[in-house]
């Protein structure tokens, strides 16, 4: 039970220091956090659009985020890295958190959705979806989707490949919610198939390879026969003179013989 009671710990220090600094970073486009623990303490790093107000004024608001981490949520020693992040566009916190700006702002929300995805799709993603949901345009509550591309619902394709966030915004007509999932370019689903290039090619290039090698060998045969050819023609030829000869020499010793 204590291991357990360990791990659960870790896990809820964890979602309360998150939660904590997605308020305190709202505005400046947080998109990931990652806490590790080292021997020299804990290590806190923030990924953001906007680096300048996470650090603040002459770096007064990380002051600020480590005293209360150390102070309010029992981080040892936190050392804070703030690092910019790589594309914006596929991260669904930080576009959760531009649509519900736009909302705020009084943009429709149709407009809203149709344009954020337009700008997902854009940076190359496989997929996205939002929902809208809420008081939109009347007394009582219903949800809008918008959705391009493919994206996994279930399995490990949508627990490794989706990124996901739930946001919400309070307005006059009520709570508003706002879900935006993302499908990453580079996911690879179990039923994507890729093709091998040349497979064919290498067995047609042996075909013809065989074929010359074939055509060759019948070439140096015939160039062989004819060789020979002339040979046996003239050992023949050769073969009846000297049978002639042989003959004549035969009847000029039988007329000695009788004259004698």
């Amino acid at each position: 039970m204590a291991a357990q009671k360990h791990f659960i710990n870790e896990n809820l220090q964890y979602v309360q220091v998150t939660e904590y600094l997605n308020d305190e970073l709202k505005l400046a486009g947080q998109g990931k956090i990652e806490i590790h623990k080292t021997p020299m303490g804990h290590r806190v790093i923030i990924h953001a659009v906007r680096l300048g107000m996470v650090i603040g004024r002459r770096g007064r608001n990380v002051r600020k985020i480590t005293d209360t981490l150390e102070q309010f949520y029992g981080l040892e020693t936190p050392q804070l890295e703030i690092k910019d992040l790589d594309n914006p566009r596929l991260n669904s916190r930080v576009m959760a958190g531009r649509l519900i700006t736009q909302i705020q702002k009084g943009f429709h929300f149709r407009r809203a959705g149709y344009a954020l995805i337009r700008r997902i799709m854009s940076a190359d993603a496989r997929g996205c979806e939002i929902s809208i949901k809420g008081k939109l345009t009347s007394q009582r509550a219903r949800a809008e989707v918008f959705r391009e591309g493919f994206v996994a619902k279930c399995g490990e394709p949508a627990a490794k490949y989706v990124d996901d966030t739930v946001l919400e915004v309070t307005l006059k007509q009520g709570v508003i919610g706002v879900h935006v999932k993302i499908m990453h370019p580079d996911a690879i689903l179990p039923d994507d198939a890729t093709l091998i290039e040349n497979v064919f090619d290498d067995e047609i290039e042996e075909e013809v390879e065989e074929e010359e090698f074939e055509e060759e060998s019948d070439e140096e045969m015939r160039r062989f026969e004819e060789k020979l050819k002339p040979t046996k023609e003239i050992s023949a030829t050769d073969n009846v003179e000297k049978a002639e000869t042989f003959d004549e020499e035969l009847l000029s010793k039988d007329d000695l013989e009788e004259e004698e």
